[in-house]
């Protein structure tokens, strides 16, 4: 369920197997539920752009912390606004 406490996590990443499993997983182990998740490839191929809704927690700096230092993560950026429609519309298919 979205709600406006929501923030977007935009990660730039590399593109291979396991990398959105490693990073789910950095969630998952810290209690952290994700709202969506939208991933897909970037340019040749050799990254992919994930866009992480996540709750906006007092405690999720400390996860973006650690998302920063992993090898795979090549950029990330932290959007509390952003356009709801993708996710919006993604959640009336399911």
């Amino acid at each position: 369920m979205m709600n406006n406490e929501s923030k977007l996590i935009e990660l730039t990443v590399r593109n291979h197997a396991g990398v959105m499993s490693h990073i789910t997983g950095l969630f998952s182990r810290r209690g952290y539920n994700l709202e969506g998740i939208l991933c897909g490839p970037v340019g040749d191929g050799s990254s992919s752009r994930m866009y992480l809704l996540v709750n906006n927690e007092s405690r999720m700096e400390q996860v973006i912390s650690q998302l920063e230092k992993l090898y795979d993560v090549l950029e990330l950026k932290v959007k509390p606004k952003f356009d709801r429609t993708v996710f919006s519309r993604l959640h009336e298919l399911v």
